[in-house]
């Protein structure tokens, strides 16, 4: 983190320095190089602004060191095909979402770094993306109402989209879903909820869950 908001001052104030260049060479009546200094002050500029975009985003992602532990999930039905889940986040408040369908599934951007970035030696970041709840039916999938919760706020200057919208102007960054496999609902089902780098996963963690399980793979 250090290495990057020192790289995005860095580019920032030779970004200015090529600006002030270009504008004295031109006083001077230098075109030549005033362009150069133009063209150095754009390429300052956008270093500068990859620094600065990482630096958002390593700030408002979570770090992803090894398999981490995020929360629990609980359902309680209320009707049929109908259940209210408390979301249990590590050092978050408690959040209750109503969830219509037979199975859950919960999604987060992850961004894993490739050469050339890894010289910078940032960990894997990650941010939860939306819960949802889905059908087992093909055709109730279709036909009835879908429910899907985001469970985090833009971040500004988020390299997971820009890594999304433009990879070949970041080389360096991998940026993807993980998600946890579907898993069933059922009254009183408890799940635990965890972060790998290849993407979440989630397991049984009371009586309930374990035979919802059981029972929706055989």
């Amino acid at each position: 983190m250090n290495l990057l908001l020192t790289a995005s001052t860095v580019f920032t104030l030779i970004a200015l320095y090529f600006v002030f260049s270009m504008f004295r060479h031109a006083r001077r009546r230098r075109p030549v190089r005033a362009t150069r200094s133009l063209v150095g002050g754009a390429a300052s500029a956008c270093a500068g602004g990859a620094s600065i975009m990482l630096a958002f985003s390593y700030y408002g992602y979570g770090r992803l060191v090894d398999e981490q532990y995020i929360g629990k999930i609980k359902f309680t039905e209320s009707a049929p095909e109908h259940y209210v889940a408390r979301l249990m986040l590590d050092e978050q408040p408690d959040r209750i979402f109503e969830i219509q369908g037979d199975e859950w599934q919960m999604d987060a951007r992850v961004v894993i770094w490739k050469p050339p970035a890894t010289l910078l030696g940032l960990d894997p970041i990650y941010q939860l993306d939306r819960l949802s709840g889905r059908y087992s039916a093909v055709e109730e999938e279709l036909s009835k109402v879908r429910s899907v919760y985001a469970l985090s706020e833009p971040v500004p200057l988020d390299v997971w989209q820009f890594a999304r919208r433009y990879p070949k102007l970041l080389p360096g960054v991998d940026a993807h879903y993980g998600t946890a496999t579907y898993l069933p609902m059922a009254h009183d089902a408890i799940y635990e909820v965890k972060m790998t780098r290849t993407g979440l996963i989630a397991r049984p963690l009371n009586e309930a869950a374990t035979e919802a399980v059981g029972n929706w793979t055989q």
